[in-house]
């Protein structure tokens, strides 16, 4: 209870277990220590590079640790008052919500994912007069007019009409309901086969243009990368007829796509949301905006009077600038074959919010939208919600409407202007919403992370290597340019933002650089392995147990946290293994990009991630098989350091083992490189798999293993000679 007897909205707890982590941070810390010490204490004479080479990894392993301590030391977790909220405010006093869905490419984002989408969020529990839909597809305003009622009826969860007619059967029970269950799939299925024939034909039907004459202007255009802007507004939810066939009010439908030309620059995401902001602006002008991809379904029919409870608290609402909810999937295996954002989303961004606010991850995020448009937190700011009434008398025509607002979505509008620098969404980053997330919580602003019971959004993750790789890289080499810039939370961050949340950032900002101490352990171990170079203590020397402890306790710890997360055994042996493949390739491709811009030879580019893939993909995907299938560098990366590995543990074991005595020896000797190397042989099966075992056509290509083959027979042969 607050002060004077006020109820909160919203509580605040602590994670459990805090005493068993820090006693296990704290240990590892020690062994860390004995680690510094043999490595200094026993500098060798000779190869003392190398030595040198182990001893800057083991120091960069150790910092990142640090930094993942920092960010686990005090995660939060929290809970809302939904009921407390519908007592204090009538439906009338609830503030107005607008809701962005965002899309980049048909081919690449199906339209029936994004019209699923956007049925979702239509269809939340909260007055639909009070919402507003802003999106870049038409299809969904007619079939609203009947899924609306539908959810109401059934109380359905989730709201998306593809996740719940795949995963609810018929009503059997009630054959009223069997009947309506039915036909409103129909009409579903009728609307998707609508929307692809549309896409696949490139044009907007002449029943649709005939309703709403803005379409038009498609005819003119020339290509999706130059037209003009077309605004369209399907459902005007301020109007009398803006209702469903149980003449219940729905809510506003806007249809945009902003000006595109080929020689101006559009800034791929954040120019879309950033052109939304400003029409909203015009449009409803709510005060509050969730943002979702397009794939980002919603799962919670309550999850905006969820965030609500955060700003509207009276005692420590006023001072929150966004709520962001974690980033789930609904497409994952059982063991996540391409691991998952499990422990990102379930405990690092929960331990961001203990030291002083999650960061921005681009979707499932409600924001203030007076922090969201560059305004700085002040004390002084109060916004008193109650008796706030909303009108639904039309006080300016829609089609005025649409004429007036087109400016605002001009590609030059942004032209010397705050927006893109001090406003909206930022410019000139692949991962605007990281850097958007920093300078709102360098004004001043504080963020909540809420995982409710129920997941808020359900999305798809990529179901082939590749893209996930090229999804890594993307967002790694936008963390590091963040950390290299002016903007960067310990120079831009440094007077509102408290220095462990400024450090918790690092834990992404630096993804870049863990790929040079990753792969020197990849690789130099088992090269000089070859050449009979020793790099740690010998099995039978008591310096070998700090080595031990840190390395198995690590993984130890590593294991329980998935597992207690909801993951399996198999599911974190495969994110160790994405571990690697990522550190090895994402990481290691970006830092080689973040070079060359550096040095002016390469520019941004925004890569989509697939979510269309065919069957026989699928097909693998669902039975956990690892998807190649394609020729890329970092499959060649991967199969070079994977087979590298593979002849130095076949060489020690022929050549340096011919005898009892010298398999002993070589074991005391070389035991931490043969274990290592054993280890990074179990993690690569997947790839020795695809290179000479696998037949179908998800398998490495043969040029891919050649090259491979000559790349790790080289590096051998230099090392044994």
């Amino acid at each position: 209870m607050g002060k004077n007897g006020y109820l909160p909205l919203f509580e605040t707890r602590p994670a459990r277990g805090l005493v068993f982590f820090r006693s296990y941070a704290a240990s590892i810390f020690i062994g860390i220590c004995f680690i510094c010490f043999h490595r200094v204490s026993y500098f060798p004479v000779t190869e003392r590079w190398v030595w040198v080479g182990m001893f800057v990894a083991e120091l960069w392993f150790s910092f990142y640790f640090f930094i993942t301590v920092i960010v686990k030391w005090n995660p939060v977790f929290r809970s809302t008052f939904k009921d407390r909220l519908s007592s204090r405010y009538e439906e009338e006093e609830l503030p107005g919500v607008d809701i962005f869905v965002c899309t980049a490419d048909p081919r690449l984002e199906p339209p029936t994912m994004v019209v699923s989408t956007v049925l979702s969020v239509m269809a939340y529990d909260y007055p639909p007069h009070k919402l507003s839909v802003y999106l870049s597809d038409d299809e969904a305003s007619g079939f609203a007019q009947l899924w609306l009622p539908f959810c109401r009826k059934l109380k359905v969860e989730p709201t998306s009409p593809e996740a719940y007619f795949q995963t609810t059967p018929e009503p059997v029970d009630d054959a009223f309901m069997a009947n309506e269950w039915l036909i409103i799939k129909k009409t579903y299925e009728d609307m998707k086969i609508r929307i692809e024939s549309m896409t696949r034909l490139g044009k907007v039907p002449a029943d649709i243009r005939k309703e709403h004459k803005g379409f038009d202007e498609w005819d003119f255009v020339v290509s999706r990368h130059d037209h003009p802007s077309i605004l369209q507004i399907l459902i005007d939810g301020r109007g009398p007829n803006a209702i469903d066939i149980e003449g219940k009010a729905l809510p506003t439908l806007v249809y945009l796509a902003r000006e595109k030309r080929p020689q101006i620059h559009h800034n791929f995401e954040a120019g879309a949301l950033n052109a939304l902001i400003r029409i909203s602006s015009r449009i409803s002008n709510a005060p509050f905006v969730l943002n979702v991809d397009c794939d980002m379904h919603s799962n919670n029919s309550k999850a905006i009077r969820d965030a609500l409870c955060f700003f509207l608290d009276e005692e420590n609402g006023r001072e929150i600038g966004y709520v962001q909810y974690p980033q789930t999937f609904g497409n994952l295996t059982k063991n996540e074959i391409y691991g998952s954002l499990r422990v990102v989303m379930k405990l690092e961004l929960a331990g961001f919010d203990g030291n002083g606010g999650p960061c921005y991850i681009g979707t499932g995020c409600v924001h203030r939208r007076e922090s969201l448009c560059g305004m700085k937190y002040s004390k002084e700011l109060v916004v008193e919600w109650k008796g706030m009434k909303y009108d639904r008398k039309i006080i300016e025509k829609a089609s005025s409407i649409e004429g007036n607002c087109k400016a605002l979505a001009s590609c030059t509008y942004k032209e010397n202007t705050p927006w893109g620098k001090e406003m909206g969404v930022k410019y000139g980053c692949v991962v605007e919403d990281i850097l958007t997330g920093i300078c709102i919580q360098s004004r001043g602003w504080r963020s909540i992370f809420l995982t409710p019971q129920r997941e808020a959004f359900l999305g798809m993750v990529p179901t082939t290597l590749l893209d996930t790789l090229v999804q890594h890289k993307r967002w790694a080499e936008g963390d590091f340019q963040i950390f290299l810039s002016k903007l960067c939370p310990f120079v831009y961050g440094c007077q509102n933002m408290p220095l462990k949340l400024q450090l918790s950032y690092c834990i992404y900002l630096l993804w870049v650089p863990n790929c040079f101490a990753t792969l020197y352990y990849v690789f130099v171990p088992s090269f000089c392995l070859l050449k009979g170079i020793s790099l740690f203590p010998k099995i039978s020397s008591s310096w070998g147990i700090p080595y031990l402890y840190v390395i198995v306790v690590h993984r130890v710890h590593s294991l329980v946290e998935f597992v207690w997360l909801g993951g399996t055994v198999r599911g974190w042996l495969n994110e160790q293994r994405m571990w690697m493949f990522k550190r090895t390739t994402s990481y290691f491709f970006a830092a080689i990009d973040n070079i060359l811009k550096l040095c002016g030879f390469s520019k941004s580019a925004f890569i989509i991630t697939g979510k269309v893939a065919d069957d026989d993909v699928n097909r693998r995907y669902k039975q956990e098989s690892m998807e190649f299938g394609t020729s890329s560098p970092m499959f060649t990366a991967l199969a070079t350091l994977a087979l590298f590995n593979l002849f130095g543990l076949v060489v020690v074991g022929t050549n340096k083992a011919i005898n009892d005595d010298a398999r002993i020896k070589v074991f005391d000797i070389f035991g931490f490189q043969i274990l290592l190397c054993c280890v990074l042989v179990f993690v690569n099966l997947p790839i020795y798999q695809g290179m000479f075992f696998r037949k179908d056509s998800g398998k490495i290509p043969a040029s891919v293993t050649l090259r491979s083959i000559a790349f790790a027979l080289l590096a051998s042969t230099l090392a044994m000679y």
